[in-house]
């Protein structure tokens, strides 16, 4: 029997999901999680073969929590399920160790063989955005570039930002700056969009 931890704040979706392979005469799901910090917890509790994780949670998202499960739980092998199939989210998440990374519109006997292809120890990655990955390239944004244009998502003002961040002012506008230039962006609210849209966020 393979265990399955499914992490995914829509609880209508996790529970279609817990149904559906439900089905499967070989797939148990072992526990479930309404967001990253909580899907790390309950990995260490009930310590699955799989973890089942959805990109965008509120506070924890699944790529932070990929890392740590990876890490945490030895054995437990992390597939990102997601909504959003951007190439710069499949790099990030096969560099946080994940096995798999699948789109939602993905059919359910596809998720259910990708589930057994990777308790046996292989990888599976959606092939149109393996392709798409491999054009996009790698990320462009350094790690502080990515900090920065992040804070700058909301709105906030270039103090807000460097007070949030404990970074000068003048340092805070060189990272919007390069950032802007990197994403061949004409503002930092275009840079922002740009770079989400690539998964670079």
């Amino acid at each position: 029997m393979i265990r399955v931890l499914l992490a995914e704040d829509q609880g209508m979706v996790r529970g279609a999901l817990a149904s559906l392979l439900g089905l499967e005469p070989d797939i148990e799901v072992a526990g479930e999680a309404a967001d990253g910090a909580e899907a790390i917890a309950v990995a260490a509790e009930v310590r699955p073969d799989i973890a089942l994780l959805d990109i965008e949670m509120p506070g924890m998202d699944g790529l932070a929590a990929c890392a740590r499960i990876t890490a945490e739980v030895p054995g437990c092998r992390v597939m990102i399920l997601t909504t959003f199939g951007r190439p710069g989210y499949l790099r990030t998440a096969m560099e946080a160790g994940a096995a798999a990374f699948m789109v939602k519109d993905s059919p359910a006997r596809e998720l259910a063989a990708a589930i057994r292809r990777v308790h046996a120890g292989e990888r599976v990655i959606d092939p149109g955005l393996a392709a798409a990955a491999l054009s996009a390239g790698p990320n462009p944004l350094s790690g502080r570039e990515r900090d920065v244009l992040g804070a700058a998502a909301d709105g906030s003002t270039i103090g807000d930002i460097a007070r949030r961040l404990h970074l000068s002012e003048g340092t805070v506008r060189n990272y919007l700056s390069s950032a802007i230039q990197k994403t061949h962006a004409r503002n930092r609210i275009e840079a922002v969009q740009r770079a989400r849209v690539q998964g670079w966020l």
